[in-house]
C-alpha cells in the first residue's frame, strides 16, 4: 500500500483503514456532522494541517500520518468458513462472579454461587459463559490487576472451584471463557516485585521502568483513572507505566520472555478446560518505541493523552499472531468439552476439543476497518473483537447525561453490514460490566414505569439477539436491568469514578457537577448484584455494593414466572434463533433503511426469511409496508400502527 503524504487529500487518506477509522473516531467524539468528510474530501492535508493549526497545534496530521503509515495492509474480503465455527451462532453470557451469587455469605459474589446458578443460564439458552476475572488479586480494580494467573482469589474459592464450574458449564452444554488481563499485572504480582528488587535483571525487563528524575515523569501520558499514567518507586529509582490504577503496571510485550509467559497461562487454562479467553485491551499491548509525548490536542479531545501511541501499535499484529499460535492452539486434550446442543435444546455427546480456544479482544478505541483487520477470518488473529463506538451518540462520553439515539444504532449497524465481508464477523453488544445500563441510557427515566420498562427491555433483545453477529449478553439484562439511584460517592466502590470525582472536584467543578457526571458513567450501575427473587436473594450477609432497584416483577424468580416477562422473551429468541439458521448465518437486508424510528430488516437463509420490526420511539407510528405474506412468530397481532417501542419477529412466507 503506498504512503499516504500531505500531498495527498481526504478522500485518500480515507481509503485508507487507519485513515477511516481515524476520521470517523473524530467526528464520533466532537459530533461534526459525518458530510463534512465529503465537503472536505478535495482538500490536500497539507490544507488541513494549515486551517487546523490555529486550533489543533502543530504536529496533529503528522501523527496521523505516523499511525496510517505503519499499517501496510488492507482487510480481507475471503468467504466465510466452512464449517461455520460455534461462536458465529452462539450467545455469550458475561458473569461479573463479585455480582452474580454469593454462596457462602460474605457478601461477595464466588464461583460456588455462579455453580448454583447454571440452570438459570441453562434455561436461557446461553451457549457460552464469559467470567469477568476470578484470578488472585489485591482487588484494586476488582480483579482486573492480577496477581497471580494459575491462581484463583481466595474470596471467589479455589481451583477445584473453578474445575467444578468448568465441568458443569461443559455438561449443560455451555463453553466457558475467562477474562485474561495481560496489557498489565498488578504491582503485587511476584514478576514486579522482582523487578523492583533487581530493575537491571530478567524481570526489570517484564516492564516499562524507567530511570529519570523522581520530579518529572518520561512522558506526559495520562491514565484512564486520572492523572499521570506513571509512578516514581522509590526502591527501584525508577519510573513505571500504568494505564490504568498506579497498582495495574502496564507489560512490556517487546520482551519475547512476557510474551511467552503469557502463552503457557492460556495453554494452562486450555488444558484445565477453558474454551477460550476474552482478552482485556488487549490493542494497548504494543507501544510506539521510545514512548514519544501524546499530542495535547488528542489528549484534550479523548482525555487521555497518549493513547495515539499504543491504541494500535506497530507489533500488535505479531503479538497476537503469536498469542493465538503459541498460547490458544492446543497441544494437549483438556480436561472436558461441552455437550452438543441440539436444535430442539437438548443435550448430545461430548463435543470434540475445539482445536484452538475462540479469542475475543477488547478493543477501545478501535473501530470499523481496525477491527477486520484484528479479526478477519483468515488473518489469525482474534475472532472477534468489541467496537465500543455503539455505546454513545455523537458528541457525547458516558459520563454526559442524554437520552440514547437509536436511530443511531440503527446507522451503527447498517454502516457495519455495508462493509463486513464474508469472512468478518461482529461482537453484538449493549451492556458490560464497565457502562451504564443501555436501557435507562435510552429511557432516560421513562423506565421508571415498569410497561415502559418492559417494553424497552423486549425491544433491544429484540434487536441484539436478531442482528447479524454474536450476542453477548450482561448479567441482569435478561431481567429488564437499569441504572441504579446512588445518592453519593461514598455508596460507590468502582476506583474510575471515585478517582474521576476526586479529579473533577480538584480541578474547581461544583459539587452538583462533578456528582452528575459520576452518576451518568459510574461503573458500578451494571455490577450491582443481580436480583435473584423479590428480596434480593444474592446474599445471606452484607452484600460489597448495594444496589436501589426493588421494583416488583423484575427479580429473576418474578421474571422466570412471567410468560410475559423480559426474561421470557430473551428464552424465546434464544430458542428461535437455535431453531433457525437464518436468523445466525442468514443474511441481512434492510427495509425502509432510511426511517428513523422503524428498525426493521429481514434475515434469509436459502428459502426462509424473517422480518425484525421494532418502533424505536415513545409514540405510536404507522407501520411502513413490506411486502409478502407476513406472518408474526413474536410480538403482534401485526397492526397498521405500531405501539410505543413495540418489536414484532414475524415469517415472510
Amino acid at each position: 500500500m503506498p504512503q499516504i503524504t500531505k500531498r495527498h487529500t481526504v478522500a485518500h487518506l480515507y481509503r485508507h483503514p487507519v485513515g477511516r477509522d481515524v476520521i470517523d473516531k473524530l467526528m464520533l467524539q466532537t459530533g461534526l456532522p459525518r458530510r463534512l468528510i465529503h465537503l472536505i474530501s478535495w482538500l490536500k492535508l497539507s490544507w488541513v494541517e494549515r486551517l487546523t493549526q490555529p486550533l489543533t497545534g502543530p504536529g496533529m496530521v503528522d501523527v496521523v500520518l505516523d499511525l496510517v503509515n505503519q499499517e501496510t495492509d488492507r482487510p480481507l474480503r475471503g468467504r466465510a468458513p466452512e464449517p461455520t465455527p460455534w461462536w458465529r451462532e452462539a450467545v455469550f453470557y458475561q458473569v461479573y462472579p463479585r455480582s452474580f451469587r454469593d454462596a457462602d455469605g460474605d457478601g461477595v459474589g464466588d464461583i460456588r454461587g455462579i455453580i448454583s446458578k447454571l440452570d438459570h443460564l441453562h434455561d436461557l439458552g446461553v451457549d457460552c459463559v464469559w467470567l469477568s476475572p476470578v484470578f488472585k488479586s489485591p482487588n484494586q480494580d476488582m480483579g482486573y490487576d492480577v496477581s497471580d494467573y494459575r491462581d484463583v482469589n481466595e474470596e471467589m474459592g479455589t481451583l477445584e472451584d473453578l474445575d467444578a464450574l468448568i465441568a458443569g458449564c461443559h455438561e449443560r452444554g455451555m463453553r466457558l471463557i475467562l477474562d485474561l488481563v495481560v496489557n498489565h499485572t498488578s504491582d503485587q504480582h511476584e514478576w514486579f516485585r522482582k523487578a523492583v528488587a533487581d530493575p537491571a535483571g530478567r524481570y526489570g525487563g517484564y516492564y516499562f521502568m524507567v530511570e529519570g528524575d523522581p520530579d518529572t515523569p518520561p512522558n506526559n501520558w495520562t491514565s484512564f483513572f486520572s492523572g499521570s499514567g506513571w509512578s516514581w518507586i522509590p526502591e527501584a529509582k525508577r519510573w513505571v507505566l500504568h494505564l490504568f490504577a498506579d497498582g495495574q503496571v502496564d507489560l512490556n510485550w517487546d520482551n519475547s520472555d512476557v510474551r511467552d509467559e503469557v502463552a503457557d497461562i492460556v495453554s494452562f487454562w486450555m488444558q484445565r478446560g477453558i474454551d477460550g479467553f476474552r482478552l482485556d485491551v488487549i490493542n494497548y499491548i504494543s507501544k510506539r518505541e521510545g514512548l514519544p509525548d501524546g499530542h495535547p490536542f488528542i489528549g484534550d479531545i479523548l482525555e487521555f493523552t497518549g493513547v495515539e501511541h499504543y491504541f494500535y501499535g506497530p507489533r500488535l499484529h505479531e503479538f497476537l499472531r503469536g498469542l493465538r499460535r503459541d498460547g490458544f492452539t492446543r497441544r494437549e486434550r483438556p480436561a472436558s468439552t461441552p455437550r452438543r446442543r441440539l436444535p430442539d435444546g437438548t443435550l448430545g455427546d461430548p463435543l470434540p476439543p475445539d482445536m484452538i480456544g475462540v479469542m475475543v479482544g477488547e478493543t477501545p478505541g478501535i473501530g470499523m476497518e481496525l477491527g477486520r483487520l484484528l479479526s478477519g477470518y483468515g488473518r489469525g488473529e482474534m475472532d472477534l473483537i468489541f467496537n465500543f463506538d455503539v455505546l454513545d451518540n455523537p458528541g457525547h462520553t458516558r459520563w454526559d447525561s442524554y437520552r440514547y439515539k437509536l436511530y443511531y444504532l440503527k446507522r451503527f449497524y447498517r454502516a457495519y453490514d455495508s462493509h463486513l465481508a464474508p469472512n468478518d464477523w461482529i461482537a453484538v453488544f449493549l451492556d458490560n460490566h464497565d457502562n451504564p445500563r443501555m436501557l435507562s441510557k435510552f429511557g432516560m427515566g421513562r423506565e421508571r414505569d415498569p410497561q415502559v420498562r418492559t417494553a424497552i427491555g423486549k425491544m433491544l433483545a429484540t434487536i441484539q439477539l436478531t442482528m447479524r453477529g454474536t450476542p453477548f449478553l450482561f448479567q441482569g439484562q435478561e431481567l429488564a436491568a437499569i441504572n441504579q439511584e446512588f445518592s453519593g460517592v461514598d455508596e460507590l466502590r468502582d476506583v474510575e469514578s471515585i478517582n474521576r470525582h476526586d479529579a473533577l472536584m480538584g480541578r474547581g467543578m461544583t459539587p452538583e457537577a462533578a456528582w452528575g457526571q459520576i452518576l451518568a458513567g459510574s461503573r458500578d450501575h451494571s455490577r450491582v448484584p443481580m436480583r435473584w427473587t423479590r428480596d434480593g436473594g444474592f446474599t445471606d450477609g452484607t452484600p460489597w455494593l448495594v444496589g436501589t432497584d426493588d421494583e416488583p416483577g423484575f427479580s429473576a424468580e418474578e421474571q422466570v414466572a412471567d410468560p410475559d416477562s423480559v426474561y421470557s422473551w430473551h428464552k424465546a429468541l434464544i430458542a428461535l434463533r437455535r431453531q433457525h439458521r437464518s436468523l445466525t448465518i442468514g443474511a441481512l437486508r434492510w427495509v425502509h433503511p432510511h426511517h428513523k424510528f422503524y428498525f426493521a430488516y429481514i434475515r434469509s437463509l436459502g428459502d426462509e426469511k424473517f422480518l425484525i420490526e421494532c418502533n424505536t420511539s415513545s409514540k405510536r407510528r404507522k407501520r411502513p409496508h413490506v411486502g409478502g405474506r407476513i406472518v408474526p412468530v413474536m410480538g403482534g397481532p401485526r397492526r397498521d400502527v405500531m405501539e410505543p417501542w413495540e418489536a414484532t419477529v414475524s415469517r415472510i412466507r
